[in-house]
């Protein structure tokens, strides 16, 4: 028996891996997040039990992982986009562990990938910015030292910003004295969801267009020059440059 957490991608179906979605089909039993995976990512499934984990605590998760373990059935814990990022598995391998449970991570499609297709959009030009910092905003849960937004702005690198859009007036503030007050910003909402959108503006100006919109969650804020620069041409496909699959 196997806890396999996997990563449902952005929320396209299609978006998922095909081990993952091999796994979703096999397995007996199904957890999934149901307040950010569509119900859509499990078609096709055979499942004896497939629980929404949305409205249970962590410790009602680990009853159902260990009764799960007891009939020896493996479980599809999906999870949204990849669970390796704020997936909050980390506190349920810790107690697969101690009670001697085998575990498998099953990598997924993430939002800032699914944000930078959808706006057609590469996160790394030459000359431009070849760093991206996937990074929140402190609300309820503290940064630690060193993360603060404004020790991260501090390198003007691509930024993706998850869990933010209520404090995007803050933001905007903090990022500008780094960044400029003209630097691009997106803010894009459930992407790749039948209703996605997406909102372009500035630091200077990206408030208001955004509240004219009306998102408050699901959203992810991307900020950065490549948003709206072509940037230097690459070196890896420059005729002069020789390499090992080019003489």
């Amino acid at each position: 028996m196997t806890v396999y957490f996997i990563g449902a991608g952005p929320g396209d179906p299609d978006l998922i891996t095909v081990k993952g979605q091999r796994l979703i089909r096999r397995c007996p039993v199904i957890l999934y997040a149901g307040s950010l995976v569509p119900e859509a990512v499990l078609a096709g499934h055979c499942a004896e039990q497939v629980v929404n984990t949305a409205p249970l605590a962590l410790e009602q998760i680990i009853t159902l992982l260990q009764q799960a373990h007891q009939r020896g059935q493996d479980v599809a814990r999906v999870h949204s986009g990849d669970p390796s990022l704020y997936g909050a598995i980390g506190e349920q391998i810790r107690y697969l562990r101690l009670l001697g449970i085998p575990f498998e991570i099953v990598p997924g499609v993430t939002a800032t990938a699914a944000c930078a297709a959808l706006l057609e959009a590469e996160l790394t030009l030459p000359g431009v910015a070849q760093t991206v910092i996937l990074t929140r905003y402190a609300s309820r849960s503290p940064m630690p030292e060193g993360e603060s937004l404004e020790a991260l702005a501090r390198h003007r690198a691509t930024l993706a910003i998850h869990l933010a859009v209520p404090h995007l007036a803050r933001i905007a503030a903090l990022l500008q004295p780094h960044y400029g007050a003209d630097c691009p910003v997106a803010v894009v909402y459930r992407a790749s969801w039948p209703d996605q959108q997406v909102v372009r503006g500035t630091l200077a100006d990206i408030v208001p267009r955004v509240a004219a919109l009306g998102v408050q969650r699901t959203a992810l804020i991307l900020v950065g020059r490549v948003l709206a620069a072509d940037g230097a041409l690459s070196r890896l496909y420059q005729a002069e440059t020789r390499h090992l699959f080019r003489e």
